[in-house]
């Protein structure tokens, strides 16, 4: 019963959050989804509809170096690497969507290790 309700709470966060925070070709929504033990991101236009640059925890080229850490520095890893992989594209600013969940923990990992590789929030 507990866990329905909390989740129901994130999802009006959510929505709320979504209802102001929104993706354009020139600053696209960089949003954020954590599960229990993964961490998932996307750069994503919400003009087109489209994925520009996604990373997650299940990503090949990071389950590596992820196995055995933290789930705080997973989120580092992935924050980078995402940032990196939007960075190629030619997107250096983007708009956090934080998907409900408090700015702290994994979702602060994520956006600060975002910065630090050279995305502008």
């Amino acid at each position: 019963m507990r866990k329905s309700r909390r989740r129901v709470a994130r999802q009006r966060r959510h929505a709320r959050i979504r209802a102001k925070v929104q993706g354009t070709p020139s600053r696209p929504r960089l949003c954020v989804f954590r599960s229990l033990n993964h961490i998932y991101a996307q750069v994503v236009d919400d003009s087109r509809g489209h994925t520009l640059a996604s990373a997650s925890t299940l990503d090949p080229e990071i389950k590596g170096q992820a196995d055995g850490k933290a789930k705080s520095a997973k989120a580092e890893l992935i924050g980078s690497l995402v940032a990196k992989r939007a960075l190629t594209k030619g997107i250096n600013q983007v708009v956090l969507d934080r998907g409900g969940y408090k700015y702290h923990g994994r979702v602060k990992a994520l956006a600060e290790a975002a910065r630090q590789a050279g995305l502008k929030f």
